[in-house]
């Protein structure tokens, strides 16, 4: 370590303090300094410059001499303190390092260069080539002047600030580029970070146990190859007395072959047809290049070491290679740029191109005239702008180098780095690797010696060692090789060939375009023209031109008249691959290059191993060089004496090649005969089977193998050969970094100098990658050590054989999965590998109409996937002659090519596809290797996460693919079964119970006054004392939209002004107590009035909202139901209102389906102007009754209305009224002192208590502002509760986001607010509070005043975080576990997929809460979660004139382990009650807390496989995965038994490739697999009018096929033999419970339910509104216009149930909370009996009623029950009808079972009877059901289980001119109790999906849409 060194920082110490007192120069001791780096940082014995000569009795690993340090330290290190731990290391004994983190190296220092002119360098770059002719600066160009202002070049900036732009060329690797890593090689890392050990974490393996050591013969890790040496002294080809050590870089080089071989030419080149375009001389080439460096010295203005780009095409290598020489020679660095090719007229690449320039800071670009006017063009067509900052310059005009004296030669001095080579990572990201020049010169001496040593086996018998008497080589001939290439010149191996190692051996490089090789005889006579001796090309290049000789000899025969093809010239022929393909090398061989005159074909093959990432270095090609013996591994498979053999080789007599000096220091002997074998090429047959399990078992070798290479199970594959000269290779696992064991699949590792030092401007990627260190295990030792030295991690897998290499694919190109399997009573798990060209060549022998394919694996639920990607003509719509339309797909074509292709690998390679995706030809992302585009898997795989790949057809195989999906305890019994609850339980411990303590406030106080007001019976009799003691006090106020206040009303006139109503309605409308009023008002005053008026009157109030007319399809229908289920006497509105019913539309709308409906509107009442009167209510005798105050007596009616227009109607008399004043009062502290504000939802819960109630409770005035206003002007609210000092105030989340969104949060202020209640009916939003807290920050609202409650339909206020004086408490909870019922908190930063969810508060005064297992009502321990039962005053206490016994227990919950005389209310929604501790107490004191979590409701949930989910979390990681999917817009749900997801999606193309994206987001982070994925178009997503998703509409479309989607995918395969765990069967209850199965029920398997009889049957149809996830949709879901017969005859409903009988299975629903306005819909359902206990409907654990003994025992006591009697099936509905007396007059719907628009008679015929009167209809229900089989035929059942057949008499009695009825009908409840009923049939009697014939009697508008 240079650290270490002290001679070395005593020499470097010393070096400074020159340079301090002046005695040397900056160059001096840049010189100076990298001379003593050189001789110190080489190992001992060694010249820091020329190969290494390494002693074999040297055991351990040397490093490089320091060419590849030298790379790593232009990275690192110029600084006094060199990081030379990373540049090399002394040799050290072969003894591995205990395992260290290393310490991170000094910051890299800053030193100061000069300008080469030596002039100050205060001119701006601008003005240093403006005027020449060869110079092109945007910026001074007049077109372009606008859109380069503050570029480089412009405005004088001066070379100084350029510097600081561009710090120092040595930091180039370190921070300063870290913000663009988005756009330049900062994406993901190729190895896999799952397992403990990563090569990017640089992390140990973990410690391990005694126990978990490794076997004895485990530790027989292979260790790294030794380096093997040159044994000779590389000299010039031209002139062996020139050692080629004694020059430094390439550019030294380059002037000696001006000088000893001018004329020599340099390069050929050829275009397509073999004709040469072009050439040169090596004397023009110097004079060229050094013209462009004395250009790049006077003109630029460059330091040196700063960057330049060179833009050149392929063609144009000749001035390519003057620009590069010329870089070198004016000591600048050269990147070249070959991603954009400015000829093609393509823009594509422009983003890289800027990239490029940015990340090198490169501000010249050197280019051709042609490339420059195209680039020109280009920009200006797509008007685009130049990159900033850059000048171009034309080299082609540069012209030669005249010095002015003969010898004047500007003397070199060049930075360490050379050239900056950006290439593509398999990713796709950009990397610049940076190269030096000592590299640059290892690298060629290496490859020199290789080429000189190759055997020609010429027939001279003279020895060419001999020499004359000056010593020179008497057969030395001044000619060096000729060249023959077509490989890209300007990159990787291409560069290096064509270029560098030209320059260095003076070889002659002919280069031809690659197009050259498909003219047949093109290419051999090309070889045969220039007597070319070494050939670079490729695979494709030369089978085109193997395969076209083979097709036609004579072609190529007899192609040039002059001569026939001569291949004697070739020496060696190099393949640039990365995989040997043996199987070609014969044919090339034996039939090519024999035929065509070459002796040696066999020999002169050498596949060439280099890496495309890491600057094209070879790293392994066919050598004579010898020297293999030491490299430390056997040379002989099975020959364990094989090493002791060669080490006596040393002792041989020593021979070398012909340069006539030798050396016994090392080296390998020429061959003798018996080792001749190892020069050729090996190739070894390896068992298919085996490399699964990435172990290489050899079945045959050499010869062998190629005659056994056709037997089934077997590889055959190829050998490179040895490593280079001077490497160090080994053989790792890429997972581990452990090294592999002798024959296991690894990833090569390998360091030599001849290799890059690191990336240029990353860091950490040049860590992981270049600096990789291996550790092995010792024997008893469980530490893993570090192995000498550090290796550059090649991302190639194969192995070590003999000592050569084989290679079988990059990492990229391997796929893995987990197969697992039981043995001996114990799980097994692994991995099994296949290469992705081994599938590629399965597919394309055996898919037909493929045209290309790639395969990768995706990382998703623990697992690896394999995807497939093919590409065929199939997929294509280009149309089949030119301007036609467009093709159709073959969908069943592509579906059985899918198929095919999923087949052929599970048969030939057990590989289980997952996906399989189908593009157009040439449609998935390609890479370029050596010009030539492939697919790029790992392009491809980017592209498919991102879900933008351009497929049209996906299919899935996920039930071979996907084995790992959980399983719940009970699968059939789901989480609330018995059995799982003491699972959890045993898990648990027996913790605590969970329920809350409660503070009893049985006194309320009237703080004015210190009256009790719990003394009042009602808001009646504490209104009229308000009017006795305070009455000329402000009691109401209007704020309008203006922020102006109204004219304000005392008590006094408040009391009048409801007596002048009520006397009013007395005495106008003859209101009398018991009646039914719909108050429909906007927020006003009025609206007060009138509900106080009804109180007085003893009259059933029933808010409603005003109708909007713009959503007139759903508020009149609502509106009319409401009328009709309570009998409303009259409808009581404003002026407001009164002037929106009399406008045309609204008024005609109502009427006209009225009329369809049979209902008779109510008279209106304007109640805005009353008479004028002066006396109150109790001078006119308006009193309560007392028996108006009893608790049964509905005072009160709220409606609440779910998303789908539900409605849910509760009931309150004046105990709940005053009960719920009084906690608010005492929860909130609310005091007579501070107003209260009413302004938004005021028709039901907190808005109604707070606009009609709060101020008369407390005494305080009630300030009112419209919702309307709010809408328009939101800061009017926020400026009233500012003027006002309004400490407590009610909100909703909807609002909140309107304010934010349309008006700044500034201008007023919030400090007097207290408490702002959020209402949430479910799990609060977790983003809400911080984007409050932030929009409002300037106002001066306090963080703690932003508070959430937990509101419920049955409970205002259940929970509430008010006056906690702590922000929100989070939690992240682990999916896992809760899925299973289990509450674990975890780490987000360890579990990625945590759920996120903060609490809703405490309890409130006078309220207690409990937790509760739903099914069986024990309390739930803490740990689990279970349904929130609640005990409060201001709990409603019953739903509104329900008689159903699943009411009643809905509110009659008493826990079976608790005190049983407490009676809760059962929300329906589950959550937990969690302890916390928050130092809010005095002084700071910690204080415990106890907090509600809200969940969600049961009827939210479905379960899958015995867990359950939630939808809106798995929605959630839907439509954040898809930048199509739009914000909200997608719905989960179950129907028929399959998961259905919807999305809504912004763009159409290409769908195909978001369907994986969803289904991997939701099998990665909820392990559950989707059975449909449908689309439809922005829009189209059912929305209410808050924007909130109507899932009940959308699951009632879905099913009834009137979704309009525009593609559905099927995921699962029905009839697939590994499907899901748990089948889940259709339910037996028809339409409705095909819908409603979706919603959370879990039906037992089909295989395991007895048969099910028709008399056994019992319909249990979906409660109230609004909290089922995937609701049951009833008849009252029937939307017009209805189909025609053809359309429901339709059998492609997508929801077909895996069931192939046609039996229903059924279970009981349980029942659901009910909310206001939720955003999820649920439906609730009780158990018939107290005996039978309430379950989930959502869960597997529910028994099918038949089979359930408190079901039977029910049915028995029930003998007057049919089993299909509509009216008696248990329905909760939420809207209980009042009794049935008054209602015999009702209008009902009858639907005959195969067309729901047409009635059957009790004969079978068919009538129009759609709205009939009881009276009116032939026969009731229950005779049509019971003649159900007549009229129609039974049919195959659709996917979702529903079709329809109708009779001959059947029609569709709806015309066109009725679409009005259509339309007021379409959302009407038309079932008779609120659901569409339906009885189960019985083999044959009624198909399934039938529909039951009801009477609608009034029940409610709860499911009606």
């Amino acid at each position: 370590m240079a650290e270490d060194n002290t001679e070395l920082q005593q020499k470097l110490k010393e070096l400074d303090t020159e340079l301090e007192e002046g005695e040397i120069t900056r160059k001096g001791y840049q010189k100076r300094r990298t001379l003593i780096l050189s001789q110190y940082l080489a190992p001992p014995g060694e010249s820091a410059r020329g190969l290494r000569v390494h002693s074999p009795e040297d055991t351990a690993h040397p490093s490089n001499d320091g060419s590849r340090a030298a790379s790593f330290a232009a990275l690192t290190q110029r600084s006094a303190s060199p990081r030379t731990d990373m540049v090399g290391q002394t040799p050290v004994q072969a003894q591995p390092r205990q395992l260290g983190v290393r310490n991170p190296s000094p910051g890299p220092s800053s030193f100061e260069q000069e300008t080469y002119s030596g002039r100050p360098s205060e001119d701006g770059r601008g003005s240093t080539a403006g005027n020449s002719q060869f110079a092109f600066n945007p910026g001074q160009d007049g077109k372009y002047s606008d859109q380069q202002t503050g570029g480089y070049g412009s405005g004088g900036q001066s070379r100084q600030s350029t510097m600081l732009d561009q710090a120092d060329f040595s930091d180039f690797a370190g921070n300063q580029h870290e913000n663009q890593r988005d756009s330049y090689g900062g994406g993901p890392q190729r190895y896999s970070t799952q397992d403990t050990l990563s090569p990017t974490a640089n992390t140990a393996p973990p410690l391990l146990r005694h126990s978990d050591l490794p076997q004895q013969s485990a530790l027989g890790h292979q260790l790294p190859l030794e380096p093997r040496e040159v044994p000779f002294a590389v000299y010039d080809p031209h002139n062996g007395n020139i050692p080629m050590s004694k020059f430094d870089n390439i550019a030294t080089v380059l002037r000696h072959r001006a000088r000893t071989n001018p004329k020599q030419p340099a390069y050929w080149v050829l275009d397509q047809k073999g004709k040469e375009i072009s050439s040169i001389t090596w004397e023009k080439l110097a004079s060229r290049a050094e013209k462009v460096a004395q250009v790049i010295r006077d003109k630029s203005n460059l330091y040196r070491g700063d960057r330049v780009a060179l833009i050149y095409r392929d063609a144009e290598i000749i001035d390519f290679a003057v620009a590069f020489m010329g870089c070198f020679i004016a000591g600048v660095v050269a990147v070249p740029i070959n991603e954009f090719d400015v000829s093609g007229g393509n823009l594509a690449d422009y983003h890289r191109l800027n990239v490029i320039l940015t990340t090198t800071q490169a501000h010249l670009a050197l280019t051709t005239d042609v490339n420059l006017k195209n680039f020109q063009r280009d920009i200006t067509a797509s008007k685009l702008n130049w990159p900033r900052g850059v000048e171009w310059w034309k080299t082609n005009e540069f012209g030669s180098f005249h010095p002015k004296k003969k010898d004047e030669i500007p003397p070199l001095i060049v930075p360490d780095l050379a050239y900056i080579e950006f290439s593509r990572a398999p990713t796709g990201d950009l990397r610049g690797v940076v190269m030096s020049h000592r590299t640059i010169m290892h690298q060629m001496a290496c490859l020199s010696a290789i080429i000189q040593t190759i055997p020609t086996n010429g027939t001279d018998t003279f020895n060419s060692s001999l020499r004359d008497k000056q010593g020179q080589l008497v057969t030395r001939t001044n000619a060096g090789e000729i060249l023959l290439t077509y490989l890209d010149p300007r990159q990787s191996i291409g560069l290096i060939l064509g270029l560098l190692l030209t320059v260095y051996g003076g070889h002659t490089t002919v280069w031809m375009e690659a197009r050259a090789v498909e003219t047949p005889g093109l290419y051999a006579n090309m070889i045969t023209k220039y007597k070319t001796t070494l050939m670079a090309a490729d695979y494709p290049g030369l089978k085109r031109a193997a395969y076209n000789y083979q097709a036609d000899p004579m072609a190529t025969r007899n192609f040039m008249k002059k001569f026939e093809p001569n291949f004697s010239s070739v020496k060696l022929c190099l393949i640039d691959t990365l995989t040997v393909d043996s199987e070609f090398h014969e044919i090339l061989a034996d039939r090519w290059l024999r035929p065509l005159r070459n002796p040696r074909a066999r020999e002169l093959v050498a596949p060439m191993l280099c890496l495309p990432e890491h600057g094209g270095m070879v790293i392994s090609v066919r050598d004579w060089l010898g020297g293999e013996e030491r490299m430390g591994c056997p040379l002989k498979a099975n020959d364990s004496e094989d090493d002791e053999t060669q080490a006596d080789q040393k002792d041989l007599k020593v021979t070398f090649p012909g340069d006539g000096y030798g050396s016994l220091l090392g080296g390998g002997p020429k061959r003798s005969a018996g080792q001749k074998g190892r020069t050729e090429l090996s190739e070894v047959l390896v068992d298919k089977e085996s490399l699964k399990t990435n172990e290489v078992v050899v079945v045959a070798m050499g010869e062998e193998a190629r005659r056994r290479a056709d037997e089934p199970g077997t590889v055959r594959v190829g050998a490179f050969g040895y490593p280079i000269p001077d490497a160090t290779l080994a053989v790792v696992d890429p997972e581990t970094s452990l090294l592999c064991t002798p024959y296991v699949i690894g990833e090569i590792w390998v360091d030599s100098p001849s290799l890059s030092g690191g990336f240029w401007a990353l860091p950490k990627h040049t860590e992981t990658i270049f600096h990789a260190r291996p550790y092995r295990f010792q024997e008893g030792n469980p530490t893993p050590m570090a192995v000498e030295p550090e290796f550059l991690r090649t991302g190639l897998l194969g192995c070590v054989i003999e000592g050569k290499l084989f290679i079988l694919g990059l990492y990229e190109d391997r796929l893995r999965q987990k197969v697992e399997w039981v043995e001996h009573g114990i799980e097994v798990a692994e991995f099994r590998y296949f290469f992705v060209q081994h599938l590629i060549i399965s597919i394309m022998k055996n898919v037909p109409k493929i045209y290309d394919c790639t395969a990768f694996d995706v990382y998703s639920n623990d697992e690896h996937l394999p995807i497939i990607l093919l590409e065929s003509h199939a997929a294509s719509t280009a149309p089949t002659t030119n301007g036609g339309p467009p093709r159709q797909l073959d969908t069943p074509l592509l579906d059985s090519l899918s198929e095919r292709c999923m087949e052929i690998l599970y048969q030939e390679h057990h590989v289980r596809v997952y996906c399989v995706m189908i593009t157009a030809p040439n449609t998935l992302p390609r890479v370029v290797k050596n010009g030539r585009r492939e697919i790029g898997n790992m392009l491809c795989r980017k592209e498919f996460d991102l879900g933008s790949l351009p497929c049209v057809h996906v299919k899935f195989g996920v039930e071979r693919a996907v084995l790992n999906l959980p399983v719940g305890v009970d699968p059939v019994g789901g989480i609330w079964s018995p059995v799982s609850t003491t699972a959890r339980q045993e898990i648990l411990q027996h913790q605590d119970k969970q329920y809350s303590g409660v503070d009893y406030r049985e006194v309320v106080i009237d703080d004015r006054t210190s009256t009790p007001l719990n003394n009042f019976s009602s808001i009646v009799d504490l209104l009229q004392w308000r009017v006795a003691r305070q009455a000329e006090e402000l009691s109401y106020c209007t704020i309008d939209g203006r922020g102006k206040e109204g004219k304000g009303v005392n008590w006094k006139k408040f009391d009048t002004k409801v007596a002048a109503v009520a006397q009013y309605l007395q005495n106008k409308a003859k209101i009398r107590p018991g009646d039914h009023l719909i108050l429909m008002y906007t927020h006003s005053e009025e609206f007060v009035y009138a509900v106080h008026a009804c109180f007085c009157l003893g009259a059933v109030a029933i808010p409603m909202a005003p109708l909007d007319q713009n959503r007139l399809n759903e508020d009149a229908p609502a509106f009319l139901t409401l009328v009709a289920d309570f009998r409303v006497k009259a409808v009581l509105v404003n002026a407001d209102v009164n002037h929106l019913l009399g406008q045309k539309t609204v008024s005609q709308h109502i009427k006209q389906s009225a009329q369809v409906l049979k209902v008779a509107m109510p008279p209106t009442y304007n109640t805005a102007k009353p008479p004028k009167q002066s006396s109150g209510c109790r001078d006119l005798g308006f009193t309560v009754k007392p028996a108006w105050v009893q608790p049964n007596y509905p005072v009160l009616v709220w409606t609440y209305w779910t998303p789908d227009q539900r409605r849910i109607a509760v009931q309150l008399g004046h105990d709940t009224i005053m009960g719920t004043c009084k906690v608010q009062k005492e929860t909130c502290q609310m005091t007579s002192s501070r107003p209260v504000l009413g302004c938004v939802r005021s028709t039901s819960g907190l808005g109604f208590v707070h606009t009609c109630l709060m101020g008369i409770f407390v005494g305080a005035p009630t300030y009112l502002v419209s919702p309307v206003d709010f809408a328009s002007n939101p800061q009017s609210l926020f400026l009233t509760l500012s003027r006002y000092k309004i400490k407590d105030t009610y909100a909703t989340g909807q609002m909140l986001d309107h304010a934010m969104g349309n008006m700044p949060g500034k201008g007023f202020a919030l400090h007097e607010l207290k408490n702002m209640m959020i209402s949430t009916e479910g799990r609060p939003r977790v983003d809400l509070f911080q984007k409050v807290r932030l929009h409002f920050a300037q106002t001066g609202l306090d963080r703690t005043a932003i508070n959430t409650i937990y509101s419920h339909v049955l409970n205002p206020m259940v929970a509430s975080r008010s006056y906690m004086c702590i922000e929100p408490i989070e939690l992240w909870l682990d999916t896992r576990a809760l899925r299973r019922g289990l509450v674990y908190p975890v780490d987000p930063d360890t579990d990625p997929n945590a759920l996120l969810i903060q609490d809703s508060g405490m309890v409130p005064v006078s309220t207690q809460i409990a937790i509760v297992n739903p099914e069986t009502c024990r309390l739930c321990h803490i740990g689990e979660y279970g349904e929130i039962w609640v005990q409060s005053e201001a709990c409603v206490k019953s739903f509104y004139g329900s008689k159903d016994v699943f009411d009643a227990e809905r509110f009659n919950g008493r826990t079976v382990d608790g005190d049983p005389h407490v009676t809760y209310v059962r929300t329906g929604d589950l959550g937990f009650l969690h302890n916390v501790v928050r130092p809010i107490g005095p002084g700071g004191q910690p204080v415990e807390m106890q907090v509600l979590f809200v969940l969600g409701g049961i009827g939210e949930t479905f379960e899958v496989n015995g867990l359950s989910h939630f939808p809106m979390d798995i929605e959630h990681s839907i439509e954040k995965c898809h930048r199509n999917i739009v914000k909200n817009g997608c719905a989960v749900f179950q129907a028929g038994g399959l998961v259905v997801v919807l999305v809504e999606v912004m763009r159409k193309a290409y769908l195909a490739s978001i369907v994986p994206v969803i289904v991997n987001a939701v099998l990665n982070e909820h392990q559950v697999v989707v059975d449909i994925v449908a689309f439809v178009t922005k829009g189209d997503f059912p929305r209410s009018r808050l924007g909130e998703k109507q899932r009940g509409k959308i699951l009632a479309s879905w099913v009834m096929r009137k979704l309009p989607t525009i593609a559905q995918f099927g995921i699962r395969d029905a009839d697939g033999a590994d499907s899901q765990i748990t089948e889940v069967a259709e339910p037996k209850s028809g339409l409705g419970s095909v819908i409603g199965v979706g919603s959370s029920l879990k039906n037992v398997e089909t295989a395991t339910s007895p048969p099910v009889h028709e008399k056994q049957v019992q319909d249990y149809t979906s409660l109230p509104t609004g909290i089922s996830e995937m609701p049951v949709y009833e008849s009252s879901i029937v939307e017009s216009p209805p189909l025609p017969p053809a359309e429901e005859d339709r059998d492609d409903t997508p929801t077909e149930p895996r069931s192939h009988d046609n039996a229903f299975q059924h279970t009981i629903n349980d029942y659901s909370p009910v909310h206001e306005n939720t955003t999820e819909t649920s439906y609730v359902t009780y158990a018939p009996n107290k005996e039978l206990p309430l379950t989930s409907r959502d869960n597997t654990a529910l028994r099918s009623p038949d089979e359930s003994p408190a079901y039977q025992s029910y049915m028995e006591s029930q003998p007057e029950l049919s089993p299909s009697d509509p009216i008696r099936s248990f329905a909760f509905d939420p809207d209980p009808p009042p009794p049935p007396a008054r209602y015999d007059s009702k209008p009902t719907l009858s639907l005959s079972h195969h067309d729901p628009y047409t009635t059957a008679t009790s004969n079978g015929e068919v009538s129009n009877e759609l709205w009939l009167l009881s009276s009116q209809r032939q026969g009731n229900s229950t005779q049509a059901l019971n003649n159900r089989d007549d009229g129609f035929q039974p049919r195959t059942t659709s996917r979702s289980g529903i079709s329809y057949t109708p009779s001959s008499g059947s029609s569709d009695h709806y015309t066109m001119d009725e679409d009005w009825r259509k339309e007021a009908s379409g959302y009407m409840n038309l079932a008779q109790d609120g659901s569409r009923t339906n009885s189960s049939h019985g083999h044959g009697q009624q198909m399934e999906g039938s529909e039951t014939l009801g009477s609608y009697d009034g029940s409610g508008y709860g499911h009606a849409l």
